[in-house]
């Protein structure tokens, strides 16, 4: 049985993240989204809240998990009995950061790969942080979310500029 992980911190799932997660469980058997802890970034929404709307949005896969993890990737993988983790990519910026992340994690564990999935053109542009900025004031970002993520948004800005 074939088993990746996707790690992120998907602060809020994006239509790009969706892309990744939907072209990736059709490779694998068994697909294990990770909500992890990422300490450069400063969350929104809770662990909870986070895998919340990931299962509302991903619910028709039957092959595809979401958890939390406050773990290091490779111990999350090991966790999951997983030797691949699936990485997006929107730019080249995005490629030397991921490759970096590939090459520590695979110095630390050696049995565990990266695939990387290109972005479909559609979502190139799209990321969390934008999402957020666009949403704080008060802008429209359902092109870039669900119709239920952006509730979720109008409810943590309360429909204008979030402090």
């Amino acid at each position: 049985m074939s088993i990746a992980v996707y790690p992120g911190s998907f602060d809020p799932v994006t239509y790009g993240h969706i892309d990744i997660i939907q072209r990736s469980a059709k490779v694998f058997d068994k697909l294990v989204i990770g909500v992890l802890i990422n300490g450069a970034k400063k969350t929104l929404f809770t662990p909870e809240e986070r895998i919340e709307m990931i299962e509302k949005v991903i619910g028709h896969l039957d092959n595809v998990e979401v958890t939390f993890s406050d773990k290091l990737l490779i111990d999350f993988a090991k966790d999951h009995h997983a030797d691949i983790t699936v990485r997006g990519l929107r730019a080249v910026t995005d490629f030397e950061y991921e490759l970096q992340l590939a090459q520590i994690n695979n110095k630390l564990d050696p049995e565990l790969d990266t695939m990387f999935f290109t972005t479909s053109t559609e979502y190139a542009y799209v990321s969390s942080t934008i999402v957020k900025e666009i949403a704080a004031y008060n802008g429209d970002v359902s092109q870039l979310v669900p119709p239920y993520v952006v509730e979720k948004l109008k409810e943590k800005y309360n429909g204008g500029r979030h402090e």
